[in-house]
């Protein structure tokens, strides 16, 4: 049964925004309809119409950081049940039947929210085992049906899940599992042959990030033999991992979080790294910096991977407004003719000004670079081009000259 139904809303659409909603543009905001004030429980169906009742679409109500909701079907008469959500799964998995064809990848993410037609949740594949993410109360609302879907369409040795959401929109701790065997974990994944330690009952992040799949392999095949490789904001050390693993000389990996250190000896020693060979720092990465600068220090390679955000007693980072200074911090204890790898996953702006950031920090410290290469999402991270915001991550391969 069409679930409406019981508790299905009318949303005016502000007359600016018609076009825009009926060109596939996903997400619902408060500032692009009228009468946010009928939202009131999360999971409810929102009928979108524009301001002489038209249909324009329907979606669900749920708050996350990006927005109040989002559009499911611009189908009128398309019934928002189990089979709608079976059909988007299977659909989604036809397109990352070759991952798991891959026996050197077994890592990877086979629902990625509305790229695949279902905004606020996402779904990854960690060698055989299923990890949902659930960034609202309002798609939590349709985790049977998800889940019974999910079941439905593939074997799996278990399903965990991460509850993204509360009041400010941090990850909820509780116990993670959902159906099968419990697993031994960490489970060993593999990413183009590499291998790394995933952790699925234990924090929000489980110890890999996957959107940076394509980086890792290019750092290992193209860029890391000979080089002295220095890691920043380094979380488990993965891009040291490719580094070492494609001949770098020695890695620095900096990280402010006490568990960084162990839990990146651990991806070391599965990868039969000797991790008492590179150098694993616990330390405000600012604080590294000027310490590095201090001590004359420069590195072959240095990768910035930072959060959008970051607070740390000294510092608070954000990537719109610091990352031109972080990188000006980065040029300085980059030998001449090395590299600057320099991402960010933060997706209010997008590669022009990322370009424009790496622009005016080489300008101001009067240096010269050139653009080596760049990378966005890989393609299981699937977007769509009505929604530019998705395709969030920008990585670009600088070559200070």
């Amino acid at each position: 049964m069409d679930e409406k139904m019981k508790n299905e809303v009318h949303v005016k659409v502000k007359a600016k925004f018609v076009n825009k909603f009926k060109s596939g543009y996903p997400l619902i905001s408060k500032d692009t309809i009228v009468n946010p004030n009928v939202l009131t429980d999360e999971g409810m169906f929102i009928r979108l119409v524009d301001e002489q009742n038209r249909f324009i679409a329907k979606g669900y109500y749920g708050k996350q950081n990006k927005g109040l909701g989002w559009v499911l079907s611009q189908k009128e008469n398309e019934q928002i049940n189990q089979l709608f959500f079976e059909n988007k799964l299977k659909k989604a998995f036809a397109k990352r039947e070759h991952y798991y064809n891959n026996p050197e990848t077994t890592a990877f993410r086979v629902f990625n929210g509305e790229g695949d037609g279902i905004g606020g949740i996402t779904i990854e594949y960690f060698d055989g085992y299923y990890l949902i993410h659930w960034y609202s109360k309002g798609i939590y609302h349709f985790r049977e049906q998800i889940i019974s879907s999910l079941k439905n369409i593939t074997k799996f040795k278990a399903i965990y899940q991460k509850k993204r959401f509360d009041t400010k929109g941090m990850y909820i701790e509780e116990d993670d599992f959902v159906s099968g065997e419990r697993g031994q974990f960490p489970i060993i994944v593999k990413e183009n042959g590499m291998n790394f330690a995933v952790y699925l009952n234990e924090s929000a992040m489980v110890g890999v990030f996957l959107d940076q799949r394509d980086v890792r392999r290019t750092i290992r095949d193209k860029y890391a033999k000979g080089k002295t490789v220095l890691n920043t904001f380094s979380y488990t050390g993965a891009f040291s991992v490719a580094a070492a693993l494609g001949g770098a000389t020695k890695t620095t990996s900096v990280d402010l979080a006490n568990r960084s250190k162990s839990k990146t000896i651990e991806q070391f020693r599965i990868n039969k790294i000797d991790d008492e060979a590179q150098q694993i720092i616990v330390e405000d990465v600012f604080n590294y910096f000027k310490y590095a600068v201090r001590k004359q220090l420069k590195f072959d390679m240095v990768i910035l991977d930072p959060p959008s955000f970051a607070r740390s007693k000294k510092y608070v980072f954000s990537a719109e407004k610091d990352y031109k200074n972080l990188l000006k911090e980065a040029i300085s204890i980059t030998e001449n003719d090395g590299i600057i790898i320099a991402s960010t996953n933060c997706s209010s702006f997008g590669m022009g000004k990322f370009k424009g950031f790496i622009e005016s920090a080489f300008k101001e410290t009067g240096e010269n670079y050139k653009i080596l290469e760049e990378f966005s999402l890989p393609d299981d991270f699937r977007t769509i081009k009505e929604f530019p915001e998705g395709n969030y991550l920008k990585v670009v391969f600088i070559k200070k000259c």
